[in-house]
């Protein structure tokens, strides 16, 4: 049987003349691209830009939502109530489509951002609000979930169509939850080590948290993590390994 995965990378996180990642650079790798919407990270510009890129390399063009949050990069929890998070995604999403209609191309997924992430990941009703609010606007977009958690059960509930996601370059708690960064060892920086692991979640169609216990997981898309000092470099990594392993690279 034929491997197939996906390969994502945040991006478009600069605004104004602050930018941040070799965005060309990383397009030329991933197949699928989460394009920041401007509240944690990016604005109109960036976002045009990178869509207009992503669209001439023909990778996926996706939402990515995140909390408003700009000095936290959206990485700090929030509380917000259900209604106002739908409200919240629906706006990003909107300005997203915008954009990329702009450029000929179209959002082809959702993801969402940070915070957000982790949020959703640990609360269905909030889960459900985001993705309840982005199937509002695009019935037929592909959400990316984390595996076996409340964004897992509420997309499935919603009858949405999916893409689980797993992350090459972050560790993993016993209950599939990502790590805390501020843990030692939640980050991983060494390209091959990140590679050698995209290889075996994917081969393997699991995940293989700190503690060693082993968490089977279908496994659509792997992320990549656009803002880091290694990012290019793994990506590379990560692609030539798959690609040696057999495994087809296409977006989802």
């Amino acid at each position: 049987m034929t491997l197939s995965v996906d390969l994502n990378a945040d991006m478009g996180e600069g605004f104004g003349p602050w930018r941040t990642g070799d965005d060309d650079a990383l397009l030329e790798v991933v197949t699928s691209a989460n394009i920041a919407c401007g509240f944690h990270a990016g604005d109109w510009d960036v976002m045009a830009s990178t869509m207009a890129s992503a669209a001439r390399r023909g990778v996926g063009i996706g939402a990515h939502p995140g909390l408003p949050d700009l000095q936290g990069f959206g990485r700090r929890r929030m509380a917000i109530g259900p209604e106002s998070a739908g409200n919240l995604v629906r706006y990003q999403l909107g300005a997203a489509q915008a954009m990329a209609a702009g450029v000929g191309a179209e959002v082809r997924h959702l993801k969402l951002h940070g915070a957000l992430y982790n949020m959703a990941a640990d609360d269905e009703t909030l889960a459900r609000a985001c993705f309840e609010a982005a199937l509002s606007v695009a019935p037929d977009i592909t959400l990316f979930v984390l595996p076996a958690t409340a964004q897992e059960r509420a997309a499935r509930d919603l009858g949405a169509r999916i893409a689980c996601e797993v992350f090459a370059d972050r560790a993993y708690g016993d209950d599939g939850r990502l790590m805390d960064r501020a843990r030692p060892g939640a980050v991983l920086h060494d390209p091959e080590d990140i590679a050698a692991r995209a290889v075996e979640m994917v081969t393997n169609g699991a995940i293989t948290a700190a503690s060693g216990k082993v968490l089977e997981t279908p496994v659509d898309t792997i992320c990549l993590h656009g803002d880091s000092p290694e990012a290019v470099t793994a990506a590379r990594a990560v692609r030539a390994a798959l690609e040696g392993a057999g495994v087809t690279l296409s977006r989802v």
